[in-house]
């Protein structure tokens, strides 16, 4: 079964399609700048590449020029449209309406709409693709993998704040959490590494890439996560603040004069590892500039994981017993350096890492922890689309 997985953005689309349930990724690619100067479409289908530099207006005629690419036996393509069997869509946020993977029928489509007040940058868009793709694949089952869906596990104390509870029973306000489906792929890789049932295992997983969260789970089920209503809430990210006082806003209000807009646009581009260095959102250049001597990016990458650290303590209070700590996405994945600085001082809690093991395991499963440690440390890619892909073929299978 050929199944297209699409994430569709405000200005761009990315896409994979896979062969399943053999897992054979068959094409990846990006769509950016659609309705912008400078649309460009790049592609790879196998060995073959593919650059596209030519005005792209919608979406439809972007989702039309990546099918057609698809379906190109010049560039080693599947055979025809028609082999596209299934599609199955990243949606950003589900609400409260969704604790898991959806087939898309039309409530499913009215509850995404509705819960686009939640998310006004993500889910107009994905919702988008989907009737984009509706129109050009009549008949094909439609999927929709939301990130925000293996978080409805958490429990009352978890995902309440303590505001007046009306804002809760009249506007949602609550943590919902996102990177969602990161963190689910991941938890069931580990688990199948520790060979344990994933019934039985308890993990931290550490999503650490330019965007960041951690999620607390037991038994495979997600009790707590640093990201919030917003992703802006928890961990340090690359351009957003994480954890602040909220009073910070009314502050910021009244000593800058700075509107809402400009103070969300203050938390959310201008802060984090770009804020305080002063430099880059990128971890590579702030670990350069700081071996050149750059104090302010040390600065920066002292405080991104330090919190990082905090939050592991919290969650194994949380959890009490912890089978494993898991970094995956860019930086978890491919930054020894600080894994390293993360676990830091972290022995006493059980996580006790093995130097040389961390400093080889770049982009790899692997375990990075002492023989002895109580806890395992791994390294675990997250593949956001693959699981996308594998929730879509068990639903349009059935």
């Amino acid at each position: 079964m050929k199944i297209l997985v699409i994430n569709s953005g405000s200005s761009s689309i990315k896409f994979e399609l896979f062969d399943m349930p053999a897992e054979n990724r068959l094409a990846r690619g990006i769509l950016q700048r659609i309705g912008e100067p400078g649309s460009q479409l790049t592609c790879s289908i196998g060995e073959v590449r593919t650059r596209l530099d030519q005005p792209i207006a919608t979406h439809e005629q972007g989702l039309g020029l990546i099918v057609e690419i698809l379906t190109d036996p010049a560039r080693g393509g599947i055979d025809d449209d028609a082999r596209i069997d299934a599609i199955g869509h990243r949606v950003v946020h589900g609400g409260e309406s969704f604790s898991e993977t959806a087939l898309i029928t039309g409530e499913v489509e009215r509850a995404i709409e509705a819960n686009s007040a939640l998310a006004p940058l993500h889910n107009p868009p994905n919702l988008m693709g989907i009737r984009v793709a509706r129109r050009l694949f009549p008949g094909v089952p439609q999927v929709a993998v939301f990130d925000t869906a293996f978080h409805q596990t958490m429990p009352e104390h978890a995902y309440l704040y303590p505001v007046p509870l009306e804002l809760y029973d009249s506007l949602k306000v609550r943590r919902y959490g996102f990177h969602g489906t990161s963190h689910r792929f991941v938890t069931m890789q580990a688990a199948g590494f520790l060979e344990r049932p994933i019934a039985e295992t308890n993990l931290i997983t550490c999503h650490l890439g330019n965007g960041c969260s951690m999620a607390a789970v037991r038994g495979g089920r997600s009790i707590d996560t640093s990201m919030g209503l917003t992703p802006l809430e928890g961990l340090m990210m690359g351009t957003r603040s994480g954890d602040i006082d909220p009073a910070l806003v009314v502050f910021l209000h009244n000593a800058r004069k700075l509107s809402i807009a400009e103070i969300d646009t203050l938390l959310n581009k201008q802060s984090g590892l770009l804020g305080v260095s002063g430099v880059s959102n990128d971890v590579r250049t702030l670990l350069e500039a700081e071996a050149a001597g750059n104090e302010r990016a040390a600065r920066a990458l002292d405080i991104y994981c330090y919190r990082v650290r905090k939050y592991i303590g919290a969650y194994t209070a949380a959890l009490g017993t912890v089978h494993a700590v898991v970094f995956t996405a860019g930086v978890g994945e491919n930054s020894p350096a600080i894994r390293e600085r993360v676990l830091e001082g972290l022995g006493p809690l059980g996580y006790y890492l093995d130097h040389e093991a961390n400093t080889t395991a770049v982009g790899r499963l692997a375990d990075i922890s002492t023989p002895d440690s109580p806890a395992r440390i791994l390294v675990v890619p997250t593949d956001e689309e693959l699981l996308i892909a594998r929730d879509t073929y068990r639903i349009a299978a059935r």
